[in-house]
């Protein structure tokens, strides 16, 4: 393909994004799919541009003057980012062969346009709406903040199985593999790839075999502050696709030895439509060894359910997978039973938008209202299964303070019987190092929230608050 013709097909699937809800990645794949004439170096080229756009979107929107198709943020990012001139953007716009048509007037006309005022938001690549969030978590350090979700690419983090292997050893496999990793700060078990080039981590045997999981470091941290022990009941109680049940699992893991679980059956099960006898088989085991304890991992959606076996099956681990019902039923037989319940719960997602550039620009404020309602009532639901004792984790990955800390003064004034837990006891875990440890106490915001994020930890934007049940 041309260099004309990449942009012709970048701007092509630009579109596509603009128009759907599915992932850039996902229509990056589809594109290629559908035009298998596109060499490996052609589909990194058109990805790279797609991306390129997606990060800064915002200023290219403001800069063509409210034109958001995907032909115009092309044209705008080639002269704002790549500073091509005027003459060497026309000359990509020929409309030979399978290039882009010739500029418009007007096209020229706002590429040649250069202003300084430039509004805060735009500058910042954030969504207008959310730069005042921003300014109100993180003071001076907000336009930092916004730099570091918005502009770099996100490296390849692995969480190293325990169960199987070392550190030391999966290092040394990759490396052998040709990959360079190294160390991360704050996990214990963590390695980190670079993005460029986009390693291959499923092909590798040590993900086939179960050596190690994708999973970026701030996932792994907030997994390490539930303190999941051995013979614990433990409850992921929003698992989605299982990666936190995964981290969970190593908390609890036991050196040796086969341990299936065998779960009791419940006698009902609460459905929309009152208690009903519970159908035999309800509650689906994965009976590998490696587990000491029970670890639950539950969700509304069947469908995800399904998807974490194999995933327990690869690491070598055990859990209960079970569905709620839609207003959080099925779980009676646990209420006032679990050690810890971890609460992944749903969110804007605003912390992984280094990975997923395209969620910006789709989130509503009426969205961020949304998902604290929903917050709400699962945070709720949840704490009724923490036994006296024991902890409650409430985890997002987004950087909007009404997700976080509004959301947790809410469940703080409801639920007077539980404790904060400061984050230096919470920070305990062997599976953090030590210097990150001493680290993550000096983040914390009033000793028992912590705020993770790209400028300030290098992870994926994270918050997570700890609670001991008292009564």
């Amino acid at each position: 393909m041309t260099p004309a013709a990449r942009l012709a097909a970048a701007a092509s699937v630009l579109d596509s994004i603009a128009q759907g809800r599915q992932p850039a990645e996902a229509v990056l794949k589809a594109w290629g799919t559908s035009n298998r004439y596109a060499g490996s170096k052609d589909r990194r080229a058109i990805a790279d541009q797609v991306y390129k756009v997606l990060r800064a979107r915002g200023r290219l929107v403001w800069a063509m003057g409210g034109r958001e198709d995907g032909r115009a943020l092309v044209i705008g990012a080639l002269s704002l980012i790549d500073g091509l001139t005027i003459e060497e953007i026309e000359a990509l716009h020929s409309g030979d062969g399978y290039g882009p048509k010739p500029l418009s007037k007007q096209e020229r006309s706002r590429i040649s346009l250069t202003s300084d005022e430039v509004p805060g938001w735009i500058a910042a690549g954030l969504p207008e709406f959310v730069m005042e969030d921003f300014k109100s978590s993180f003071g001076d350090r907000w336009a930092e903040e916004a730099a570091g979700l918005m502009l770099p690419r996100a490296p390849i983090d692995l969480r190293v199985n325990a169960a199987k292997a070392t550190v030391a050893e999966v290092e040394a496999e990759l490396r052998d593999a040709g990959l360079n990793p190294t160390r991360t700060p704050w996990s214990a078990w963590g390695l980190r790839l670079s993005a460029e080039p986009p390693p291959n981590v499923q092909a590798l045997p040590a993900f086939k075999e179960g050596r190690i999981e994708i999973q970026d470091e701030g996932s792994q941290i907030v997994c390490a502050l539930a303190g999941a022990q051995p013979g614990m009941t433990v409850v992921d109680y929003c698992a989605g696709g299982g990666g936190k049940t995964l981290g969970l699992a190593m908390g609890m893991a036991e050196e040796g030895g086969d341990r299936p679980v065998e779960p009791a059956e419940p006698e009902k099960i609460w459905t929309p439509t009152g208690w009903i006898e519970a159908p035999k088989g309800s509650r689906a085991v994965h009976t590998s060894a490696g587990i000491d304890g029970r670890l639950i991992a539950c969700d509304v959606v069947q469908k995800r359910l399904d998807n974490i076996t194999p995933r327990l099956q690869r690491a070598g681990v055990s859990a209960e997978l079970l569905q709620l019902g839609p207003n959080g039923g099925g779980v009676e037989d646990l209420v006032e039973q679990a050690d810890v319940v971890f609460v992944d719960a749903p969110c804007t997602g605003t912390g992984t938008w280094r990975r997923k550039p395209e969620d910006a620009w789709r989130l509503k404020p009426e969205n961020v209202a949304r998902m604290r309602t929903l917050q709400m009532a699962i945070v709720a639901r949840a704490a009724k299964l923490v036994k006296p004792g024991g902890r409650l984790v409430y985890v997002t990955c987004s950087m909007l303070r009404q997700e976080n800390e509004s959301t947790m003064d809410a469940f703080e004034e409801d639920h007077p019987g539980f404790a904060p837990v400061p984050m230096a006891e919470a920070v305990g875990s062997p599976h953090l190092t030590d210097t990150g440890r001493n680290r993550l106490v000096e983040l914390a915001e009033g000793g028992h929230r912590l705020r993770l994020s790209p400028a300030t930890t290098g992870t994926d934007g994270f918050f997570a608050a700890v609670y001991e049940r008292r009564a």
